[in-house]
């Protein structure tokens, strides 16, 4: 396939928003590429090499494509920096520029578009940076204006064509159905292996019955299991079982563990909830790893920061100190990790991910011991009640604690890779909150927090103005992968955070509305964010406002949060992991009911 085509065909998808239009022209392009391209083909339309678990980054800045862009079009860096300025996007800036070049392009294929690419980001070492300058320059200089459009947004991560990887898992079903209702058998394919381009591989090569075989596998991660949100306790034995499973919700990073022997050596790597490899962060939790007594493993667990003097775990912002690529031994001295360990899906070459819990918890019993206090790797805390009483008790204990509050889990289910349902519920409270839910009262607040997507930002007025942000504007994911508002935000955070916030802001303003958001006119920002920043938000209440465009209804209301403020920015989560709207329509009515 060329890429020119298919940079034509991206341009005219840009000019839509409809997701159904945009899945029948991904099938479409997915269907006109070869065996040998179809996997590079689907990294490219996620502006990816590969999935993250493999670590290949681009690792290159904006300001090495204006170098790369004015190298291409002779002109200086300050020329292509005013442009930029001006149209808020480089692969604008390539286009226009573009059209001034000399003819005689280049007619490369989607295979040597992505070749070049993949060449320069694993350019590494002294000199590296100005040989990646310099080869992504003879890359557009060989491409057309349009190409070079879509090209130059990729390494610096702009390509944002509107959809994820969901969407592309409707398309292959498209591709080979002409509908969705291959989507079920593809998806599980991809919960367990994580690498859409593998799976576009094997339906072309072999059809969609090749899927069948794949399963979990050491080395590769897992999408991981959700779990739903409750707010009435008395809900949990209706939804989740009349026995249930309950474990303490711990504030850290979500850690899964794999563990395996490659050519007689020990392996072990350690992957993030977004499947990003994480293992440099956590040498303790490592070399703990490869001590299990195991010939292969897969954990899932949750990890956390502690004070070595007394024991007790330590708040969220500390842990997340580690998500940093420097002085990480000397940061495990201060604040060493535990992981606790709450589930297991492969043990010795065997996939768990069908059990019952009770037999993994067993399988996990087995391999950790009891639940113990010390080392980099615990077996999470668990009890069996059939008692409300007990699960309002364990919350308390939870709480008072420090931590989030409780998972409860349906003791015959599988293990749900990537999915979200009430095979595990989560339950979230302030203390205040808890001696209401005693008394069968409202709790004054929503027991969770809601992950909003930050889409723009409010220039600082009064005091805020030396901050250059005053506020932001918030939004939750809908059903077609776009983003709807739900609230603005202006309170909750320090002085020092409105610096910090100001700075982000900077690095991702774009100069127009992302074609996925959903914003009416009385509620657009002073700057368009694109979509990066996820913050953990807490609020009263869900509302219905007219201001809004979150789960609109044919009043013209749509959910808005009341009194929102700021819990904390969550650098572990994507756009993709922001709460659903689908998710505030059931916190809403879940809310009506315990008023």
């Amino acid at each position: 396939m060329r890429f020119s085509k298919l940079a034509a065909d991206l341009q005219d998808l840009d000019k839509t928003a409809s997701r159904n239009a945009m899945i029948k022209f991904l099938a479409y392009s997915l269907s006109q590429a070869s065996e040998k391209e179809i996997d590079k083909l689907c990294y490219l339309l996620l502006g990816e090499l590969a999935p993250a678990y493999r670590g290949l980054e681009f690792q290159i800045a904006e300001k090495m494509m204006i170098q790369a862009l004015a190298e291409v079009y002779h002109r200086t860096t300050a020329d292509i920096g005013r442009s930029y300025k001006t149209k808020g996007d480089l692969g604008d800036v390539a286009y226009e520029l573009g059209a001034r070049a000399a003819a005689g392009k280049q007619r490369l294929t989607v295979e040597a578009v992505y070749d070049a690419l993949e060449d320069i980001a694993k350019e590494q070492g002294k000199g590296s940076q100005e040989r990646k300058i310099r080869k992504m320059a003879d890359l557009l200089a060989s491409l057309d204006r349009i190409s070079a459009k879509y090209v130059s947004r990729i390494p610096i991560g702009k390509l944002r064509l509107g959809f994820s990887d969901a969407t592309l898992l409707d398309a292959l079903s498209f591709m080979i159905k002409g509908d969705k209702s291959a989507r079920p058998q593809i998806e599980r394919a991809y919960n367990v292996t994580a690498d859409i381009g593998q799976i576009a591989h094997r339906i072309k090569q072999r059809g969609l019955g090749a899927l069948a075989r794949l399963e979990a596998q050491p080395g590769v991660p897992i999408r991981p299991s959700l779990a739903e949100r409750l707010t009435d306790i008395t809900d949990i034995f209706t939804k989740v079982g009349r026995e249930v499973g309950v474990e303490q919700k711990l504030d850290g990073f979500r850690t899964q563990i794999h563990v395996w022997k490659e050519n007689g050596t020990r392996r072990a790597a350690l992957f993030s909830r977004n499947l990003e490899n994480t293992t440099f962060m956590f040498p303790e939790i490592t070399r703990a790893a490869r001590g299990l007594k195991v010939q292969s493993a897969i954990l899932d667990g949750e990890t956390i920061g502690y004070y070595p003097r007394t024991g007790r775990f330590a708040p969220f912002q500390e842990t997340v100190q580690r998500k940093r690529k420097h002085g990480i031994e000397e940061l495990a001295k201060k604040i060493p990790l535990a992981v606790f360990i709450f589930d297991i899906m492969h043990l010795d070459g065997r996939s768990l991910i069908g059990l019952p819990f009770t037999q993994r918890r067993k399988a996990l019993e087995k391999l950790l011991g009891a639940p113990r206090p010390t080392g980099a790797i615990r077996l999470a805390s668990h009890r069996v009640t059939s008692e409300p009483e007990v699960v309002i008790k364990a919350l308390k204990e939870s709480v008072s604690q420090g931590l989030e509050g409780l998972v409860v889990k349906n003791l015959q289910a599988g293990y749900e890779a990537g999915s979200r349902g009430f095979h595990w519920v989560k339950l979230k409270a302030t203390t205040a909150a808890l001696e209401k839910l005693r008394a069968g009262a409202s709790p004054g607040q929503l027991p969770d927090t809601i992950d909003c997507l930050i889409m723009g930002a409010y220039r600082g007025r009064g005091k805020r103005a030396q901050f250059g942000v005053g506020g932001f504007l918030l939004g939750v994911r809908g059903p077609d992968e776009r983003y709807y508002t739900i609230s603005r935000l202006g309170t909750g955070l320090s002085d020092q955070q409105f610096r910090d916030a100001n700075r982000q802001v900077k690095a991702l303003t774009v100069k127009e509305q992302p074609k996925d958001y959903v914003a009416q006119k009385d509620s657009a920002p002073d700057i368009w964010i694109r979509p990066a920043l996820v913050a953990e938000i807490l609020a009263d209440e869900i509302t219905l406002s007219p201001r809004h465009t979150a789960g609109r209804k044919k009043d013209g209301t749509g959910y808005s949060l009341r009194f929102p403020r700021l819990v904390r920015l969550r650098a572990d989560k994507k756009p993709e992991d922001a709460t659903t709207v689908e998710e505030i329509e059931k916190m809403h009515r879940q809310q009506k009911r315990s008023t």
